[in-house]
């Protein structure tokens, strides 16, 4: 009887309407009027749109496609791309992750192979292109989305020279987002992140618990693979960099991409910033927060 009991109330709790957050339309990257602006203009953040007809002295040039991370957009690589004008030989293709920069209904609905195919698909396009020097960097949720792109031979890697991976989460500090696939939908519809006014607009406020369970899948997945072993293509390189202290990417991610890739290289950093190479739309940050960002910079320009 107590069984028949409990099903039923799962039955009425899974049919019960899902509870929508308090968007507000106006500012909110949830809402139905503001919209990353890859969407509208995808030339001034692709490589792919912004040259579609490189010439010879383009396609030798070193390429970095950025990807970034879970409930971001590519404003997470802004700062990075700024500063890479300032290197005649390099350029960057900033990635928007599927399912990202909509709105909430869209956040919600995609699988996080959805948020990984628009990287194979920029660097798919950049190969059938022409360039020849490749390389991947990609921030926090970004980073399983490019190991398991690897693990899975997802793209050919004659023409990938370099990953970079900035905080990779592939051990949540948030220990309770293995609850999501059970919790979601019954006890939580959606999480709030606190932003910072001048992150209005770049990162979704809520995140739905759908989004949370496809997080939760790709971490889960990645350590997986990690676990067995991945190799790394011939010739490609791995370098992490990643936060001693990280609220959102436990730092022993680090340690399991160490143990789990051959030949990576591991680099240690005295922050407690999540994704410290993003500066813009911080309430405040130090002289020495800058100085990583910029030593960071130039290491990854210099490993090319």
């Amino acid at each position: 009887m107590k069984k028949i009991a409990f099903l039923a109330f799962l039955f009425v709790v899974s049919c019960k309407k899902e509870k929508l957050p308090p968007i507000d339309d106006k500012i909110d990257l949830d809402g139905k009027q503001v919209n990353d602006s890859s969407l509208i203009d995808p030339s001034a953040f692709l490589l792919s749109s912004a040259i579609p007809n490189p010439t010879s002295t383009d396609l030798q040039k070193h390429v970095i496609i950025t990807a970034h991370g879970f409930s971001a957009t590519n404003f997470e690589w802004l700062e990075f791309s700024s500063w890479s004008k300032g290197k005649s030989d390099l350029l960057v293709s900033r990635v928007l992750l599927g399912g990202h920069g909509r709105d909430y209904a869209d956040f919600q609905k995609a699988k996080w192979e959805d948020w990984q195919k628009p990287i194979i698909d920029e660097y798919d396009r950049l190969v059938s292109i022409g360039y020849k020097n490749i390389s991947l960097a990609g921030s926090s949720t970004g980073c399983p989305l490019i190991i398991e792109m690897i693990a899975s031979n997802k793209i050919v890697t004659d023409n990938l020279k370099h990953i970079f991976l900035v905080d990779p989460i592939v051990i949540p500090s948030t220990k309770t987002l293995p609850l999501a696939p059970v919790l979601g939908g019954w006890i939580i519809n959606y999480i709030t992140t606190d932003l910072e006014p001048a992150e209005n607009g770049y990162w979704y406020k809520y995140r739905p618990h759908q989004a949370l369970k496809e997080l939760n899948k790709i971490t889960k997945r990645v350590r997986k693979d990690l676990q067995k072993g991945i190799d790394l293509p011939a010739g490609v390189k791995l370098t992490v960099f990643k936060a001693e202290k990280d609220d959102a990417a436990d730092p022993a991610s680090a340690v399991l991409i160490e143990k789990g890739i051959k030949g990576s290289k591991i680099k240690m950093l005295n922050t407690d910033l999540h994704v410290f190479t993003r500066l813009l739309g911080r309430a405040s940050f130090s002289t020495s927060d800058k100085d990583l960002q910029l030593m960071t910079f130039e290491e990854i320009y210099n490993s090319l």
